[in-house]
């Protein structure tokens, strides 16, 4: 694929987003001039002659070609236009938030960092074989939920820190931890994932043998693995700024992504077309950023001759993890299951845990257990449909990685929120609509993953011996090629379940996605936020349920995977060892 590939496929659905924010307003089915009469006034009466005059002032009556083919005409120019509701210029309040995002991108990127390193150091120098389910249980931590624990605890109950605003470096230490700990738990888990493979390579035993020093083997080690995960790096930053709309709404931050929530509620086009512009725009850069580093990790040499790491292959867990998460949710489940999630008794509000309310009651006197039982199969069945399809969809692209590459450099930087916002203008909000909108920006990490597999795997010598004896391009990609990139992207993806039912409670937090009274997973840590301090056993049951679904997806991965190499060890093990 010619490099010219990548940049038409980025231009191509660059064009494409932004033609399906300038039609939102047309698409949602509701008048935009209603929608920006109530944004400016809501007591003002929407009369015929008070929505006439609000058409007549934006042009509305010219059609959404028109004012679309103006905004793109204004844009060339480096104008972003004025605001339907406040009346003033798009582009400082653009500029503005974009530098708040980056601010709090970067606290919570360094946070990410630090958590991924402690979590990787027992791995790089004791020689543990993984982080296991704990770095994937913190990424299945809500990050609205560390918001709203945080805020309390650090903020309310103790005093420490400021609860919202941005007036300095301290207000940024609260939602810099709610957003850095789930990925940092992510970055963690994928670089301890694949340094095992590469500690028991040769040359780290030779290396051992010669009297190196065990600081020069472990920075060696982590420059081979770092290169394929590179891109994840890049896109975790991305994703820090554009999907922490909840987290700048509970901390009142006045960012690019909160901006551009904003700015859909109210129907404020040229505010929302300069905010996705510019969150596209901060994407487009990241993944450049993340290409120029990945280049210089591996160096001319590997770079100029086609040469790259081999793929990595995951380690095994023991299996009882699996077994005791698996048995934990199981019983949870099945004992919820025997009870009636939407029976309402307000004489029994906000009840702690008892025998006949296991896990208490919520704001409507309603079971708990009940609606934790009830709300396993939206959530994980349709998590699992989302992940699956990606895991599809990123296969099929690794072996495209112009198209990949053009393509998840604009789904990537478009935050669930905007694309739910989208979907929701055609479809209206629901389940299904949430489902396609997560579906839609969920392929890029695992496209990214398998394209770099991809390229390593081909180019590594065993193929090019393969070629030598005659092997068919079909063999070589069926019997090698798929099996040594599916399986690492395979357990890639179940690491991506949990975050995938909290991209989907995240749209039903805002009103996107499941709407009540379902026992949906994420609207019942919605639905628990207020009470919180009250009663959090309605919030932590959600949470600790997502936290073994977590676990349980990556260490049942594990250990497939793991009696998966054990069966090919033994198949090609000599008679008689």
């Amino acid at each position: 694929m010619k490099p010219t590939a990548t940049g038409s496929t980025r231009v191509l659905c660059l064009l494409g987003v932004l033609t399906a924010v300038g039609l939102m307003p047309w698409l949602s089915g509701k008048d935009p001039a209603l929608t920006v009469l109530r944004a400016r006034s809501a007591e003002q009466e929407p009369t015929k002659e008070a929505l006439d005059a609000v058409r007549e002032d934006l042009g509305l009556d010219a059609g959404p070609l028109s004012l679309l083919g103006s905004w793109a005409s204004d844009l060339l120019h480096g104008d972003l236009g004025t605001s339907w509701v406040s009346g003033t210029d798009v582009l400082p309040s653009v500029v503005s938030g974009l530098q708040v995002s980056l601010g709090l991108m970067g606290a919570a990127f360094g946070v990410a960092v630090l958590l991924a390193c402690a979590l990787v150091a027992p791995v790089l120098l004791r020689g543990r074989r993984s982080a296991g389910a704990w770095a994937a249980m913190l990424a299945a931590m809500p990050e609205f939920l560390l918001a709203t624990v945080a805020l309390l605890v650090c903020g309310v109950w103790l005093g420490w820190l400021p609860t919202s605003g941005w007036a300095g470096p301290e207000y940024m230490v609260l939602p810099a931890v709610a957003l850095g700990v789930p990925a940092g738990g992510l970055l963690g888990r994928l670089v301890a994932d694949a340094l095992p493979a590469v500690l028991d390579e040769r040359w780290v035993e030779l290396w051992k043998g010669a009297g190196v020093d065990r600081r020069y083997i472990a920075v060696a080690a982590l420059k081979r693995v770092l290169p394929p995960l590179v891109p994840q790096f890049g896109m975790v930053a991305v994703g820090l700024t554009g999907g922490a709309v909840p987290v700048e709404t509970i901390f009142a931050v006045p960012g690019i992504g909160r901006t551009a929530l904003g700015a859909a509620k109210s129907q404020d086009l040229p505010l929302l077309q300069g905010s996705v512009l510019a969150l596209l725009a901060l994407g487009l850069v990241m993944g450049a950023v993340a290409a120029l580093v990945r280049r210089r990790l591996l160096g001319p040499a590997l770079r100029d001759a086609g040469l790259a790491l081999p793929p990595v292959r995951p380690v095994r867990a023991h299996p009882a993890v699996p077994l005791a998460l698996g048995a934990l949710l199981t019983v949870a489940i099945g004992w919820g299951l025997l009870r009636d999630p939407y029976a309402v008794n307000t004489a029994a509000r906000l009840t702690a845990p008892s025998w006949s309310h296991p896990l208490g009651t919520d704001g409507l006197g309603r079971d708990v257990l009940a609606r934790l039982g009830h709300g396993a199969a939206p959530t994980v069945g349709t998590a699992a449909a989302v992940c699956l399809l990606s895991l599809l969809v990123a296969l099929a692209l690794g072996f495209l990685p112009g198209v990949a590459a053009g393509a998840a450099d604009i789904a990537n930087a478009l935050p669930p929120v905007i694309v739910g916002i989208l979907v929701a203008a055609a479809a209206g909000p629901g389940t299904g609509g949430a489902a396609l909108a997560v579906a839609l920006i969920s392929w890029p990490p695992l496209a990214a993953h398998a394209a770099a597999l991809v390229q390593e795997v081909r180019a590594s010598s065993f193929l090019t011996a393969q070629r030598a004896i005659g092997a068919t391009p079909l063999w070589i990609l069926t019997r090698h090629v798929l099996p040594s990139v599916a399986a690492p992207v395979a357990r890639h993806a179940l690491l991506r379940l949990p975050g995938i039912a909290l991209a989907l409670a995240s749209l039903g937090f805002l009103g996107l996605g499941a709407q009540p009274p379902a026992p949906e997973w994420g609207l019942l840590l919605d639905e628990s936020r207020a009470y919180v301090e009250r009663a959090p056993w309605a919030a932590l049951a959600p949470a600790v349920a997502l936290a073994l679904l977590a676990g349980l997806a990556v260490s049942g991965a594990a250990y497939a995977q793991g009696r998966k190499a054990a069966r090919v060890v033994k198949k090609e093990a000599p008679v008689g060892v």
